[in-house]
């Protein structure tokens, strides 16, 4: 027999055979003898009271041991001399839409502006030693997106479980740990996605897909109201018949050639703000309500989320052990975002701290139709270089200081490799953006204790949350809403928010294309 339960157990137990089975027997009102194995599918730490407690999901087998056939693997046909399918970038959304497209029988073809993880590599450490940023490859842009070299959280708000199921196991199957299978937010770490996104390449290349770095989509090949490729910008044309456009949300000059190519585009809601930074255990303290965190919890993260004048005041990303990283796509703004190793063990744990911007609150813009809130966002991370007398070293500011609008004559130390140099944040960022920051903060502070302090800073400016742009599209065939054959995906095109939901809809627009092209196709969310 085997049973599915509920266990709620100290933190030291977690890690003792003896006391989980204890737990399982006295759960079920059954001897510890009785149970011949179990298996955790599930664990998240409960830190709501000062008696923390793992609340662990247990899989446990009475009388009988699990078969053999547990082990997770992918079935990836050969595609190539299948039927091609362009796709326009290689980060989440792109690389699981190829690799689904390989699970069905069709042929992957990836088109990607930056550079492969190796040589990615030397151009972000080149941004870390402020000596300029490369505008195809760097933080954003490359193998792997933006979440390559990002803290790889693994978790989203979408209630399709199934369809996040299968994110995760692909992620294991090609190296990431096992821990991402049962944690309630489970995350890979900045130093092991870059493994991870290797064997996917070698998988797609493997499989007969084609994957082309260096290589910049410039425009757009149509015939009427059908797209049917892409335009290179060596000058090259190369045609399918299904275009995916996963290109991320920051790459800008894409929205350009599309509405110079004549498609529709919207904007919609994102939000912008700062990073903001504590010391590790001072969090630990605050959230686990104790001043040592012990060996058994892990390092402790936090979520808020607040109204101050009728817009959302929320922290975004919030990475524990962290550092905060330099994230400019081009050499001329100043754009900042966090990430954390596996072990999340650094000294300081950092978060995007930011407020909703509504489509309404752009009215200075509005002669810019559906980039006004592209053009808001390029203005403030210019705003921010130039704060930064035109370099990378971010400007910054203690956070009481920041509350009280006082000048910070001193920083700590942070995790922001380039450096900071102090800023007077009230005189710099929109004063929209400022007065809610400082309220939500003071909301924070009383819920919080000791989150407000000048031991923290905030580093300015996050501002890629998300897309400020939508391509809108028919949400049951997944096409652009005016031309066939396009498949807007992702975050860039505005219908994801981090790495599993882009992954997640950039399997369902792979099955949308081989539904067209008469294949008998089982939705991923059906598994």
């Amino acid at each position: 027999m085997v049973r599915l339960i509920n266990i709620s157990i100290e933190p030291w137990q977690i890690a003792n055979d003896d006391a989980i089975r204890i737990a399982i027997s006295k759960a079920l009102s059954l001897p510890a003898d009785d149970v011949t194995f179990y298996r955790i599918v599930r664990k998240s730490v409960d830190a709501r009271s000062r008696n923390i407690k793992f609340n662990v999901g247990v899989e446990v087998f009475l009388g009988e041991m699990p078969s053999d056939n547990q082990s997770i693997s992918f079935e990836y046909k050969n595609g190539s001399k299948a039927e091609p399918v362009i796709i326009v970038g290689a980060g989440p959304a792109g690389l699981f839409a190829a690799l689904r497209l390989l699970e069905i029988g069709l042929k992957p073809i990836i088109f990607e502006r930056g550079k492969e993880v190796s040589e990615r590599k030397r151009d972000i450490a080149s941004i870390h030693r402020n000596e300029g940023v490369n505008p195809d490859s760097n933080y954003g842009f490359g193998e792997g997106g933006a979440g390559t070299f990002s803290d790889g959280k693994l978790y989203t708000r979408s209630k399709k479980r199934g369809d996040i199921t299968r994110v995760l196991e692909r992620f294991y199957f090609h190296g990431a740990q096992p821990e991402i299978l049962i944690d309630a937010h489970p995350h890979i770490g900045t130093n092991v996605l870059p493994r991870v996104v290797c064997n996917m390449r070698k998988t797609i290349l493997d499989a007969g897909g084609e994957i082309h770095f260096n290589s910049r989509v410039s425009g757009l090949v149509t015939s009427g109201d059908e797209v049917i490729g892409v335009k290179l910008h060596s000058g090259e044309e190369v045609l399918a018949k299904a275009v995916i456009l996963a290109t991320g949300h920051s790459a800008r000059d894409v929205y350009q050639m599309l509405r110079d190519n004549g498609i529709h585009l919207e904007a919609k809601n994102f939000a912008v703000g700062v990073r903001i930074e504590h010391p590790q255990q001072l969090i630990d303290e605050i959230q686990y309500k104790r001043p040592v965190r012990g060996k058994y919890l892990p390092p402790a993260s936090y979520s808020f989320v607040e109204q101050v004048s009728g817009r959302g005041v929320y922290s975004f990303c919030m990475c524990p052990g962290g550092m905060i990283v330099p994230a400019a796509t081009s050499s001329d703004e100043l754009v900042v975002n966090g990430m954390s190793p596996s072990a999340r063990n650094g000294k300081w744990a950092n978060s995007g701290m930011v407020v909703e911007i509504r489509i309404e609150d752009l009215k200075r813009y509005s002669n810019h139709r559906e980039f006004a809130g592209l053009k808001f966002q390029m203005e403030i991370e210019k705003n921010c270089y130039r704060q930064a007398n035109n370099s990378q070293i971010a400007p910054a500011q203690r956070v009481a200081d920041f509350i009280r609008n006082v000048h910070s004559s001193s920083l700590p130390s942070t995790s922001y490799h380039p450096g900071i140099q102090s800023s007077d944040m009230h005189q710099w960022l929109p004063a929209e953006v400022r007065q809610r920051l400082q309220g939500g903060l003071q909301i924070i502070g009383k819920k919080a204790k000791g989150f407000v302090s000048n031991e923290a800073i905030i580093v300015g400016v996050e501002s890629r949350t998300s897309s400020p742009i939508r391509i809108p599209r028919n949400e049951t065939t997944l096409e652009h809403v005016k031309f066939s054959g396009l498949y807007p995906c992702g975050e860039g095109a505005g219908y994801a928010g981090g790495i599993v939901s882009s992954a997640v809809d950039g399997e369902r627009c792979a099955e949308k294309i081989a539904q067209k092209l008469g294949f008998e196709v089982l939705s991923s969310s059906e598994f």
